[in-house]
């Protein structure tokens, strides 16, 4: 395992002082650096749990926030929860710093890894959630994730690639793809998914997510790139 600093430092950043530090601890232990010793606990868990507890405050957050449609609202979501996004908040709290992972991981840039800080971010949330409660994760949610929204919106980071994909398939080809779950692993807790975008009967391209949402995205994303439309 490799050194990581010292996490009171980022107790001191994000305003929270853990009841249970072993439970910290775990949120910011990637799972390279457990991978001889089963006995100790890696994030993922507490990813999962933290993915649904961020699901929940945006949505909450956006249904009092603003009366726009449903459709509008999930973008919005949508923008704010994306990997890259959640990388980029991870970075600004320095989270790269704070994880535990293994020599071997760390020297293939594991500290900068967009998918590894997204992670660590949301096992940190959910962390959060059990230690502090509701309440304390909401807020952590709006002073570090939420705030964002307005630059997200400006950028048109709402547009997510689903739509950008099916806009453009409409447009070129006259035809609305669609989506199909080409393989699922891991167990219930870990789901890791590998979804295709198709044009008709095309595969256009392919995805991969921790949800079938994600891996939708990530292959629409794809897709965008294959086809060269912007």
């Amino acid at each position: 395992m490799s050194q990581a600093a010292p996490v009171v430092q980022l107790e001191k950043s994000i305003g929270i002082t853990f009841r249970d530090k072993d439970l910290l601890h775990q949120a910011l232990t990637h799972r390279s650096a457990v991978r001889r010793s089963m006995s100790a606990a890696h994030n993922e868990r507490l990813e999962f749990l933290g993915d649904a507890v961020l699901e929940l405050v945006t949505t909450e957050h956006l249904f009092k926030f603003s009366d726009k449609s449903e459709g509008e609202l999930t973008s919005w979501r949508a923008a704010l929860v994306q990997g890259e996004q959640l990388a980029v908040v991870a970075k600004e709290l320095k989270l790269g710093d704070f994880l535990f992972m293994s020599k071997g991981e760390e020297a293939s840039g594991g500290r900068e890894k967009i998918s590894t800080l997204a992670n660590a971010l949301e096992a940190l949330i959910g962390a959060i959630f059990l230690d502090q409660g509701y309440e304390v994760a909401f807020k952590f949610c709006n002073d570090f994730i939420l705030i964002h929204l307005g630059s997200l919106l400006a950028q048109g980071k709402d547009k997510a690639e689903k739509s950008l994909f099916q806009e453009k398939a409409q447009e070129m080809q006259g035809i609305t793809p669609h989506y199909e779950v080409i393989s699922e692993t891991g167990p219930d807790h870990d789901k890791k998914f590998v979804c295709g975008a198709y044009i008709d009967k095309e595969k256009v391209a392919e995805g991969k997510g921790n949800s079938k949402q994600r891996a939708e995205q990530d292959s629409a994303k794809n897709a965008i790139k294959e086809k060269g439309w912007k």
